[in-house]
């Protein structure tokens, strides 16, 4: 018998629809319905299985378009998959639920079927007859080992399901808290939208999930986001009755506002470069430039001052032309 597992809370939140997608962790088989390959297949038989491989298509299709492929991933025989593959089964063919092989590997929880189909290129971008992804599947179980593998081989973790779902929504809707965390640490969107324009924060802010909302204040969500309704997260949290969550939002907007202000105070006026203070040089004084009128005035007064020194025997001039010899020195000085 078929397991369901459902996308949607039980609990009350703001504005959940009813018609929400559900996922299967398998097939129901039956060895009456199946034919010779598909039933060695289910029971993992290589020895049978190779015979008739070589006899039949490996990729028959049985009442629900199911290839072996599919079986041995939905029953986790990995030697099976492995022999499938290596016999070029097609790997993205997929059943009457638009479910591919890996799809199913990845709802059993085979790690080691996932392994294989994803080391031969299967795509883990096909979505199934609800819009879910491999990865959705993963969110939901939840499977933190599958999902990194899933992204490590070009799963979008974005990818959002007929409803509008990525599978961080699933995550919170399901209140898987640890993928949630691994999800939003790999980049997940903390902002995406469903249909309905509901936010992951504004899901886990009506669904009352206190833990869920405390982790994705953590990375920086816009809370002034309305759903279709006009509600915002704390709007949801507060219209249900969730009133902690109502103030953990509350005191992040409250956190967010201060440090805007902090770090724009006032108006926004671009600084100047600091002035950097001119010093004149002394009279006479120029730092590889050329010579200045003054340098050739006390040039020329020194060159006078010298003539007249020698002139006078080597003696200093008379108290009369005191102040020239005191320019003359100056004059040298600088020379």
């Amino acid at each position: 018998m078929k397991k369901l597992l459902s996308f949607t809370k039980k609990k009350k939140n703001c504005g959940t629809s009813d018609n929400v997608s559900a996922l299967s962790d398998g097939y129901d088989l039956k060895d009456k319905d199946l034919g010779k390959i598909h039933k060695a297949v289910s029971q993992g038989d290589l020895t049978k299985l190779k015979p008739l491989a070589k006899k039949n298509d490996i990729n028959q299709l049985d009442k629900e378009n199911r290839t072996p492929l599919h079986i041995a991933c939905a029953t986790g025989h990995d030697e099976v998959v492995q022999f499938l593959v290596d016999s070029k089964a097609k790997l993205n063919l997929r059943d009457n639920q638009n479910r591919s092989a890996l799809m199913k590997a990845v709802e059993g929880q085979h790690e080691r079927c996932v392994a294989i189909l994803l080391e031969n290129h299967a795509d883990p971008n096909l979505a199934d007859a609800n819009g879910n992804t491999a990865l959705h599947l993963a969110a939901n179980i939840p499977s933190i080992p599958t999902a990194t593998r899933l992204l490590q081989h070009g799963a979008e973790i974005n990818a959002q399901n007929k409803e509008g779902f990525a599978p961080l929504t699933v995550a919170i809707r399901e209140d898987r808290i640890e993928m949630a965390e691994f999800l939003l640490k790999e980049s997940a969107d903390v902002n995406s939208l469903d249909h309905e324009q509901r936010s992951p924060l504004m899901l886990a802010a009506s669904s009352g999930q206190h833990s869920m909302v405390k982790l994705l204040l953590q990375f920086d969500p816009d809370i002034t986001l309305k759903d279709k309704r006009g509600w915002t997260a704390d709007d949801c949290a507060q219209k249900n009755g969730h009133h902690s969550c109502s103030l953990l939002i509350t005191e992040y907007g409250t956190k967010r506002t201060h440090r805007a202000s902090v770090s724009y105070p006032g108006s926004y006026k671009k600084k100047k470069p600091p002035s950097i203070p001119f010093h004149d040089p002394e009279p006479g004084f120029s730092l590889g430039g050329p010579a200045t009128d003054k340098d050739l005035e006390d040039n020329s007064l020194s060159e006078s001052v010298s003539r007249a020194s020698k002139s006078a025997n080597d003696e200093w001039p008379s108290t009369e032309d005191d102040d020239d010899s005191s320019a003359g020195k100056v004059g040298e000085a600088y020379i």
